[in-house]
Order: structure tokens, then sequence, then C-alpha cells
């Protein structure tokens, strides 16, 4: 299989059907999840799920975006794109577990965050800057796991965070390869050629340092998926440990210096010190 092919295997992987949701990886690692509901401003967007829930007996925050698998899930979870008011009430769960010191693990699985007309009036944009900004700066630990779909601004306003993982067949980019073909070549089907170049894959993306760690899956969580929730749960419970012990000034400190350097060569930061 060529490049071009593999790449595209993986996007299409990623979309699989029967790939789970956040919802089921919830149930797997989290089974004592208290789902906490509402922006406390508009409503409760159900592409943006949060709680509370405990590993290793440790308190804590998840945020997770969810798909829905049936149709009729789909269309509750708006096919797991959030609106603005879901971005909020990821953002107030986020403060709640920064004021009682709880560490925030963050799933993210979307095409991206919702393009409607209705979600531009209510501050989409502005939502997910104001989410990159709080998080860059935000006193507790951040966990970051991208599951399936990674895509634009939907998934960049989550995936700010101290250690960030990524399943072995999971994508993460800044736009669709649909997208991005529409912008490069001026036509939409020629997503495949697209997605060889976006550098979306998880080997791609923990060259350029974008990701810490890969996730392996076994056959593929889309045909049996204990054994990537298995290496998941170990991973997450590792880190976790880790970056407790750290005091919030460090914390902060090491998050920024990660994202300064991301996609930067050794030589690059040399030059620059």
């Amino acid at each position: 299989m060529n490049h071009v092919d593999n790449v595209w295997n993986r996007v299409k992987t990623a979309r699989n059907q029967n790939r789970p949701t956040s919802v089921e990886l919830i149930k797997h690692l989290f089974p004592d999840f208290i789902e906490l509901h509402g922006d406390r401003a508009f409503l409760d967007d159900q592409a943006m799920i949060g709680g509370l829930a405990t590993l290793d007996g440790i308190p804590v925050t998840i945020i997770a975006e969810e798909k829905g698998t049936t149709t009729e899930e789909k269309i509750k979870h708006n096919f797991g794109m959030p609106h603005p008011e879901g971005y909020r009430k990821a953002l107030r769960l986020m403060k709640q577990a920064e004021k009682f010191k709880r560490p925030i693990i963050t799933i993210i699985d979307t095409p991206g965050a919702y393009p409607g007309i209705g979600a531009e009036e209510r501050g989409q944009a502005q939502m997910i800057a104001v989410l990159l900004k709080e998080l860059s700066v935000l006193k507790t630990p951040i966990l970051v796991v991208i599951l399936g779909e990674g895509g634009s601004g939907g998934a960049l306003a989550i995936g700010v965070g101290d250690y960030i993982m990524m399943f072995e067949n999971a994508i993460y980019s800044i736009l669709s390869p649909e997208g991005f073909a529409s912008i490069l070549f001026k036509d939409s089907t020629k997503a495949k050629e697209a997605a060889a170049l976006m550098k979306m894959t998880a080997e791609d993306l923990k060259e350029l340092k974008i990701i810490d760690e890969i996730i392996p899956e076994g056959e593929g969580l889309h045909i049996e998926n204990s054994v990537g929730f298995k290496n998941l749960r170990k991973s997450l419970s590792k880190k976790l440990k880790e970056l407790i012990k750290l005091d919030s000034e460090t914390l902060i400190q090491k998050r920024i210096l990660k994202f300064r350097v991301m996609g930067v060569y050794k030589e690059e930061i040399s030059h620059e010190n």
C-alpha cells in the first residue's frame, strides 16, 4: 500500500461507524462517571459532554465530544459538532475542576465545531479562542485523548494539555481533508491526495511533537476495543500520577513551553535560545 492509500485508510478507520464513541470509552474507563449539564447561559449542548469520575481513586473531570451511534443519537449529539454553548459548558467544568484541584481528561472526537449561522451568531470563534487561552494557564493537570476524528477548531479547543495521547488509527488536523482539498486543489473530491499532505496521522504528529504518545489499538477499536482501552487506561494512570506531583506554576510553565516548540526542530530551538 502506498503512502496516499495508507493515510486515506487511516482517515476512513478514524471515521468508521463501528469505532467506539466517547460515551463507550467513558463507560469502560470511568464506570462511576456522573454527568453534569448546561452552560448556565443558553442550553445543554449534547455534542459536548462532561462530568466527574475517578481514576485509580483520584477524582477527575471528564470533558468529551460525543458523536452518537444510532441515527437518533447522532442527531441528538449533532454528529459530535459542538455549538458555543458546548464550549461554555466545557469551560465551566474546567474552571470547577481548577477550583477543586481535580485533574482534567479531555476526549477529542469531532469533525469540527458546528459551522451554522446560529453558532456563529452566538460567538463560536470567540469561545474556541477563549478556551485555548484559558486552558493554557489552567492551574490543574490536563490530559488529552484523541479518540477518532480530531478536526479543526472543534478539536483544538479542548486539545491544549500537559500530555496528549492519540490512538494509532485516529487523525488530528486543523482542517478536514475535504476542506483542505477545496482550498489547495479547488476540488473537494481530491481529499485522498490532500490527506497525504496534511501530516494528520499519529506517526506524523508524534514526530512533530504535536502529540506525546501513540496508543496501540490491537486489531483496531472498530473491530475490538478492549486492547486499546486497556492501553489507554494504563497510560492515563501513569501520566496522571506524574502530573499531580507538580505544583501549578511548574505545570503551566511546562505546558506553555510544550506548545511553543510544537513542530520546531531542536536546532531551531537552540538557535532561538
